[in-house]
């Protein structure tokens, strides 16, 4: 997940998972004043769940959360099942229940935190008005963009639509941190224009592929329908956005490629922006970006802007009015009446295999939880996130920071001098726990009862309007890239800093009923996961102050490529969906951090007192506990339509193979379950990938 202003720039955050935004509270018994913790009666490692007829050093996923897998059907409004989408949908009755206390019969003064929370989730679920209303909300859209006559008018409407909420044709645009002075704002223009998830949905040609085009092209007939085009015209629409966004797609740098910091990071003059397309004009349309006085930019792919032109000048005007037509549809098609909503999930179903829509309460306590994210999480810490908690968490993020330094300095493959460097990066990182410090006001946005459609525009323009306010003034870091409810972390670069939203404590990251095995196999992890993404193939190329700057020497680089390509090798093995493999390139960077985050985890259990115990619990040493634990926070199954297309667009590999690939290059894994030569899991100990 990245943050919203800076989607399109290298990575705004390195989270633990790209899958579903689970959010849910914690316990309140307060381990953190008592190391000597009876234990619940909870089984949190539960033999009923795992498949006990598999070796683990064969399958270790399916010997641990197997007979799960097997008894768990993925439900009908889910493209994937685990202990994300339990921990999702236990939170999403949670803030439910706040949703529908603070949306009653209007009581709160206007403006206010729970009045602005509360008619947002009321709009959302007014589906009386919004019948009543079709699409009359964007007629005046379409009937702006009818009007359009000439390329200037394109450029206009598109740039009308970007910063009136409607829509981001053509181009990725925002305002954020400059990679190489963090502390300052500079406006950055990234890769855009196309609907389909990925670039390679357009220009691969397989069979999978033309189904999905296929899908994509009656989604455009069924809104044109809707609208009251004719077959005829809606067919002909359906084709012209597909051979402009296709010949966009041909010009975007591949997901892989746009993972390089360095070349992605292409500071121009505005002039010398200009000169690369001659048809955009950057000096008359950033004022009317709102931009105002920037000399320079950042420009992620000079060649993407430069053939953008090109294409823009020899496309029929007629043709890019259909385009921006087809961007008001898209953008609005799921917040209009039901028909509308209709032919959006159709189209999503065909990508992912979904089943059934969810109800329609739970897309607005998502909505809501979206674009209010921090004015509902201030109810919901509240109500479900204890000073406990917090203390708890930085307790233990500080054992496994001061882990983390002790493996950096025994390293045996880097120098002294880069060790140095390290280690002064790791002192440097800001932790961020449960919620900010400051929170977001969402100063000057309204949001109305009855008004749904409205609402909407009105936070994208506050959105819009809040971002490119930034210009100008210092780097805010306090601000947060999720909101607390959420189950997730991330780490940014470009802040050095690791992040744990309230929602994250929770079993099976964390309870303080279970034993350290349990909680450092899942919560110590997570942890050690965000905590080595300062020191993948991407945050390794940031220094302690979040400047992308080359620290390493050349030497200590070179080695380290070569283990990172040791892990792009073993993850380019694994097989998905058919013929589809992950790829070991886009992933790698969720594969170190699985990798080292583990490694640490470990190291820090073994501190404790039940790690340096051989005492069993539910039949299971402490090792086997630590190493079940994490394989229970990855517990999932999904359709094959989600795991091909995530295959493409995920950077997280698929949960098996982030449960089995670490553990083939950790050694106590193999002692603790006696994993042995024959083995299908097993690995030389000089095959065992050692980074972190």
């Amino acid at each position: 997940m990245k943050q919203n202003i800076n989607n399109f720039m290298l990575m705004g955050m390195l989270c633990l998972s790209m899958g579903a935004s689970a959010q849910v509270g914690v316990k309140t018994k307060d381990k953190s004043k008592s190391p000597q913790v009876k234990l619940d009666l909870k089984k949190y490692i539960d033999p009923a769940n795992m498949d006990l007829s598999v070796k683990p050093g064969d399958d270790f996923f399916e010997y641990a959360d197997g007979s799960w897998v097997k008894n768990n059907a993925i439900p009908a409004k889910e493209t994937r099942w685990g202990s994300f989408g339990i921990l999702h949908e236990e939170n999403t009755k949670k803030l439910l229940g706040i949703l529908n206390d603070v949306s009653k019969t209007p009581r709160e003064p206007k403006g206010s935190l729970r009045q602005r929370v509360g008619d947002l989730y009321a709009s959302g679920m007014d589906s009386l008005t919004i019948e009543k209303q079709g699409y009359d909300p964007i007629k005046p859209d379409l009937e702006r963009v009818a009007k359009v006559s000439d390329l200037d008018g394109v450029i206009k409407e598109a740039v009308y639509q970007r910063t009136n909420g409607v829509g981001s044709p053509l181009f990725g645009f925002g305002v954020g941190q400059d990679s190489k002075h963090p502390t300052v704002n500079i406006v950055s223009f990234g890769q855009g224009g196309t609907s389909l998830p990925d670039r390679d949905n357009y220009l691969k040609d397989d069979a999978r592929t033309k189904k999905i085009q296929a899908a994509y092209k009656q989604y455009i007939i069924s809104l044109y329908k809707l609208t009251g085009a004719s077959d005829a015209d809606a067919a002909k629409n359906a084709e012209t956005i597909f051979t402009i966004e296709t010949a966009i797609a041909k010009a975007q740098l591949s997901r892989v490629a746009m993972r390089d910091p360095n070349k992605t990071y292409n500071k121009l003059s505005v002039t010398d922006f200009g000169k690369l397309t001659p048809h955009l004009n950057w000096a008359q349309l950033l004022p009317l970006m709102k931009i105002t006085g920037q000399d320079t930019v950042i420009v992620s792919s000079p060649e993407f802007y430069k053939a953008l032109d090109a294409q823009l000048a020899a496309t029929p005007i007629a043709d890019w009015k259909t385009y921006l037509e087809w961007n008001v549809l898209k953008g609005s098609a799921s917040s209009l009446s039901s028909p509308f909503v209709k032919a959006s999930f159709d189209f999503s179903a065909a990508l992912s295999g979904q089943k059934v829509q969810a109800p329609r309460d739970e897309r607005m306590s998502g909505l809501v939880d979206g674009s209010l994210g921090e004015l509902l999480g201030q109810i919901y810490v509240e109500k479900y996130f204890t000073p406990a908690a917090k203390a708890y968490m930085a307790s233990l993020v500080n054992n496994l920071k001061v882990t983390l330094g002790e493996r950096i300095q025994g390293l045996t493959w880097m120098s002294p001098e880069t060790k140095a460097r390290a280690l002064k990066k790791l002192a440097a990182f800001t932790v961020k726990i449960g919620y900010p410090d400051k929170w977001q006001d969402y100063a000057g946005l309204e949001i109305e009862r009855g008004d749904y459609s409205g609402n909407l525009r009105r936070i994208s323009q506050w959105r819009y309007n809040y971002n490119v306010s930034q210009l100008g003034k210092p780097v805010d870091k306090t601000r947060w890239g999720m909101s607390p409810p959420t189950v997730n972390a991330y780490y940014s670069p470009t802040n050095n800093e690791i992040v744990f939203p309230a929602g994250i404590l929770q079993f099976p990251f964390f309870d303080f009923g279970a034993d350290d095995a349990v909680n450092y196999g899942g919560i110590g992890a997570v942890i050690g996961h965000e905590m080595t993404h300062g020191f993948d193939d991407q945050g390794r190329q940031y220094d302690a102050d979040g400047t992308l700057r080359d620290w390493w020497t050349k030497d200590d680089a070179d080695k380290f490529k070569i283990r990172a390509d040791q892990v792009v090798n073993q993850y380019n093995q694994f097989t998905v969906v058919d013929t589809i493999h992950v790829n070991g390139k886009l992933t790698l960077g969720e594969n170190l951090a699985d990798l080292g985050g583990l490694n640490v985890a470990y190291a820090a259990f073994k501190k404790t007192k039940e790690g340096k115990s051989n005492t069993k619990i539910d039949g299971f040493t402490p090792d086997q506990r630590f190493f079940l634990s994490w394989a229970q926070v990855w517990r999932s199954s999904q359709r094959p339509e989600a795991a091909a297309q995530r295959i493409l667009t995920d950077p997280h590999s698929p949960e098996q193979y982030r449960t089995d690939a670490p553990l083939t290059n950790i050694d106590a894994w193999y002692k603790a379950f006696g994993v042995k030569p024959g083995d299908k899991m097993y690995k030389k100990p000089e095959d065992r990938t050692k980074v972190w």
